[in-house]
């Protein structure tokens, strides 16, 4: 009789280390492939933010019933449309370098015969006379024999400037897969979408289907608030930029809109083209641009980028910052959407414990 029993026994326990074994084979695999495929690994997640983020404009344009070469056309089509609104602000601003070299070029050998002439209100400033006697030993003297040039060349900016194009086709390779990531996901994305929720609803429940619904209006909304704030920056500053006769004002705003969606570097372009207003005697312009730029920085990153973020994800607006700047931080441009995704986790996480 008491044999019964113990097969019973043994039977579950057998089970239970057929399970245990299962899920460490599935974690060895996963971490196998995913260090197999890590260097994409930004590739794909870039694919997916985006994704998301055009997802509703999918489900418009799909159908149910669709032919594959239906979702092949929508999906290659809604890709081109990502692609080329990436690729031509950069090939603008590219075509419109090379266009100023032979000035640029012109500018820079002036400068290094003839120095930078100290401007009349330096010595009004605080500590003027030391700011002045720096100026005249290391920029008003011609700058191939300055001081500050030689530290310059002898710095690590030159090995960088050596690595340029490399970097420039790697990111080239990058972006390609990245486009090819996101036309098979937009190909096949209703589809595995629905596995996906049906997987999600069967393993965590209704809870982890909400909480994943959660995530993705937080990617989407954080990366409305980074381009529509961003774009809006930019052009509000470029104004400034027209107003004050920075020449190519329009090309100068589009740079300063992309620094504007990454937080708080909007600042670093508008500063340049003050200090390029400085350098020609243009000191009203200059002290305009900054004024501008940093009044419309200090609304759009303190009240409207966070409201219009908070408002998609119901983040109060200390998550929304710590989210964007730490995943920033942590794992790059790309933390900028996957930071306020965790912290809306945590709030969900927060509120289903506290009930």
């Amino acid at each position: 009789m008491p044999i019964f029993p113990l097969a019973t026994n043994d039977s579950a326990d057998g089970k239970r280390r057929q399970r245990v074994a299962t899920v460490l084979l599935y974690t060895v695999l996963v971490a196998l492939a995913l260090w197999i495929i890590r260097s994409f690994i930004p590739s794909i997640v870039w694919a997916l933010v985006i994704a998301i983020l055009v997802w509703p404009l999918l489900q418009r344009l799909s159908s149910p019933k669709q032919s594959p070469t239906r979702a092949s056309a929508i999906a290659l089509a809604i890709t081109t449309v990502v692609g080329l609104f990436i690729v031509l602000p950069i090939v603008g601003v590219f075509a419109q370098v090379l266009h100023e070299t032979h000035h640029l070029m012109h500018w820079v050998s002036d400068l290094e015969e003839n120095g930078i002439a100290l401007p009349k209100f330096v010595q009004q400033l605080p500590f003027g006379n030391q700011i002045s006697q720096w100026w005249q030993t290391n920029l008003a003297r011609p700058l191939e024999g300055s001081p500050a040039m030689q530290q310059l060349r002898d710095s690590h900016v030159a090995t960088a400037g050596r690595h340029f194009g490399s970097l420039a086709v790697r990111g080239v390779v990058h972006f390609g897969f990245m486009l090819l990531t996101l036309f098979v996901v937009l190909r096949s994305g209703p589809r595995v979408s629905e596995h996906l929720a049906k997987a999600v609803r069967r393993v965590f429940g209704a809870d982890g289907t909400h909480l994943a619904m959660r995530m993705a209006a937080a990617v989407r909304g954080t990366v409305t608030g980074l381009v529509v704030v961003g774009m809006g920056e930019g052009a509000l500053i470029g104004v400034a930029y027209y107003a004050t006769g920075v020449p190519h004002s329009a090309e100068l705003g589009l740079v300063t809109a992309i620094a504007a969606m990454v937080p708080f570097c909007a600042p670093v372009a508008f500063c340049l083209v003050a200090l390029w207003l400085v350098v020609h005697g243009q000191v009203a312009g200059a002290v305009a641009v900054v004024a501008t730029g940093s009044v419309v920085v200090f609304l759009a990153e303190h009240f409207v980028r966070p409201g219009l973020i908070g408002s998609a994800t119901r983040l109060p607006f200390l998550l929304v910052l710590f989210g964007i700047l730490g995943g920033a931080e942590t794992f790059g441009l790309v933390g900028l959407f996957i930071g306020p995704a965790l912290m809306t986790v945590l709030t969900v996480l927060w509120h289903e414990s506290v009930r």
